[in-house]
């Protein structure tokens, strides 16, 4: 599993023009889902993102974490990010999950996020959706959960 992370002060998703997830402060997430990937993936990956220190403290250091200070999540699922691009321009997605095992697990990556209190918010599996966010920092890193080990 692969995620993208920002923060973000305001983020939202949209599918034929009408909002359909919205935060204010908190982190915007694209979760990239590959075949291998199981629950276990999911579980290292919420745990890592919602403990994640990128806020800062009342000295402006990142030391806060999402629970910390009740930040807000938008996940966004994203095949594009389990891209293989090292061949040609065009790039491959056949590592890519299919429905019947990506959807379940986004579904369950979204249940667990939420089972630790945050406000989560989403697109829609699947839909032609249009982001937009203020990347606030800009903070950003990248998360694989093939490389936890």
């Amino acid at each position: 599993m692969k995620a993208v992370i920002q923060r973000v002060s305001e983020a939202q998703v949209r599918v034929d023009g009408k909002i359909v997830g919205e935060i204010r402060h908190g982190l915007a997430l694209l979760i990239g889902i590959e075949e291998k990937d199981t629950k276990t993936d999911a579980d290292w990956l919420i745990q890592k993102i919602i403990n994640l220190r990128v806020f800062g403290d009342e000295k402006g250091k990142l030391n806060l974490s999402a629970l910390d200070c009740n930040g807000e999540i938008l996940c966004i699922s994203q095949f594009t990010l389990i891209a293989d691009y090292k061949k040609g321009n065009r790039p491959s997605f056949i590592r890519a999950a299919k429905p019947d095992i990506a959807i379940p697990l986004f579904d369950y990556f979204k249940q667990e996020i939420s089972k630790s209190g945050l406000k989560i918010e989403s697109g829609i599996f699947g839909a032609d959706m249009k982001v937009s966010l203020i990347n606030d920092g800009p903070v950003t890193i990248v998360m694989d959960s093939q490389t936890k080990s």
